[in-house]
């Protein structure tokens, strides 16, 4: 199973160009899956449903079990977050797991950027950032401390973010 991530700023558009790089990616016959780190609390279950009551209860994980897909939802109850490392190991085998989020992990990412948000880059602040995926320019700022090994990609050019994916990704 190989890694890379997806990283930027609140707005910037990571869904979005994963929502197309998926595709690109699962042309060509790779079984690609997804961790999504989120600062915000996420429920999938519903006040009501018997699953919401059972773990409303007490349990400390429910799997949830339908005729298209299953969801196991494990609670917290206070404990820290788990590492990235803990929940990659949960993952079923694919050949690529793409990570939007967990920005302090030291793994190869984009940085998708856009000037409009008004907000400055995560690189080189953070680790792991091998390119810049933007809809312009980067600021004058930005461009005169890129390093030449950071990138820059066009965030419209998918299949250059997919085959720049293809050949940064790092085996887990």
């Amino acid at each position: 199973m190989k890694i890379f991530g997806i990283a930027g700023h609140s707005g910037m558009g990571k869904t979005t160009l994963l929502e197309r790089l998926v595709p690109e990616l699962t042309r060509s016959g790779l079984r690609v899956s997804l961790i999504k780190h989120s600062h915000k609390n996420i429920d999938i279950d519903r006040p009501g449903k018997d699953s919401y009551r059972l773990r409303e209860s007490g349990c400390k994980e429910v799997l949830l079990l339908g005729n298209d897909r299953w969801a196991l939802m494990h609670e917290l109850r206070g404990a820290s977050e788990p590492s990235l490392d803990y929940l990659l190991d949960r993952m079923m085998d694919c050949d690529l797991v793409l990570i939007e989020g967990f920005k302090h992990g030291n793994f190869p990412k984009i940085e998708v950027w856009r000037a409009e948000v008004g907000t400055k880059t995560l690189w080189p602040d953070w680790p792991g950032i091998l390119a810049i995926a933007s809809d312009t320019p980067p600021k004058a700022e930005v461009q005169q401390s890129v390093t030449p090994g950071l990138a820059q990609l066009d965030l419209a050019d998918t299949a250059a973010i997919a085959a720049f994916v293809l050949a940064h990704a790092v085996v887990r």
